[in-house]
């Protein structure tokens, strides 16, 4: 028998009906908030309900995650209800002449993850009251620690964003790392540890940003988004570690974040690379 979501005080469980309340609005972005009480992927849900053209704007939320996973099939685990585990479905490809969006080319695309870490930062920010960064391209970083990670994949006109944010994880409870210690906003001694307005603040936050990217046609620039994921990331102006998807590794100063996402790295010999993929580790 499954024991009940009540047995944890300091763990409650959300509220589809309030949600859906506060988040689902004739006029906004969000079109239903599927919250389950435990499944394998909420990006694998999310994007096998685009396969079945559900519209841009749903969101999962899931209680419990069995079978998460992170950048290059990580595993993102988390203890039932001690953290938020969602997946947003968005169709950037696809025009909406009734908001005047055009279509975005696949290019822009790359910019949704980083878009979700922004509004990711500002929510724990305003909400749990701790300082918070990221590490390039979409980590969380809190206390030194990382507390969340975001995964985007597409597919056609659809992206399906999932993020993960560690909540009341307690400091037993965190999984190993190879690279930054794993942490939670419990940890780190966050005020606000309530999961029901920091998922309504992420999802707002969110939406603002989408709306303001798409009526930009995609330009992270004209947007604003550029400017405030260049001032909220800690990899810029640190000596870092690259570790390349194909092998080989590139060593120097992370410089900028160019209008496409692209880390800038310049190394030791002057030569500027730019990173569309890759492992980031801060030297110092």
């Amino acid at each position: 028998m499954p024991a009940s979501p009540y047995t944890d005080l300091d763990r409650p469980p959300l509220s589809p009906r309030s949600l859906e309340r506060a988040l689902v609005t004739p006029n906004g972005l969000w079109t239903r908030i599927d919250v389950r009480a435990r499944t394998a992927s909420t990006n694998a849900d999310a994007a096998t309900a685009a396969m079945a053209d559900e519209p841009e704007g749903l969101v999962v939320v899931a209680e419990e995650q069995t079978a998460g996973r992170g950048r290059r099939e990580r595993q993102w685990t988390s203890p039932p209800r001690a953290g938020l585990t969602l997946s947003v479905l968005l169709r950037p490809g696809l025009a909406r002449p009734e908001r005047d969006w055009p279509a975005l080319r696949p290019g822009a695309f790359s910019w949704l993850p980083l878009m979700a870490g922004v509004a990711l930062m500002e929510a724990v920010e305003r909400v749990a009251e701790v300082d918070a960064a990221l590490k390039w391209p979409n980590d969380l970083l809190v206390g030194g620690g990382k507390c969340a990670g975001i995964l985007a994949e597409a597919s056609g006109d659809v992206v399906v964003v999932g993020i993960g944010l560690n909540v009341t994880t307690r400091r037993e409870e965190l999984p190993g790392t190879n690279g930054l210690p794993a942490t939670s906003l419990k940890v780190a001694g966050a005020a606000g540890l309530d999961r029901d307005p920091l998922l309504r603040a992420l999802l707002r936050g969110l939406a603002g940003w989408y709306g303001g990217w798409r009526e930009a046609g995609g330009d992270a620039e004209l947007s604003g988004l550029l400017g405030a994921y260049r001032r909220g990331c800690a990899t810029l102006g640190r000596e870092v570690r690259v570790l390349l998807p194909a092998g080989g590794e590139i060593l120097g100063e992370a410089t900028s974040v160019d209008d496409g996402g692209q880390l800038v790295v310049r190394s030791a010999d002057g030569v500027t690379h730019r990173v569309s993929a890759g492992d980031v580790l801060h030297v110092r």
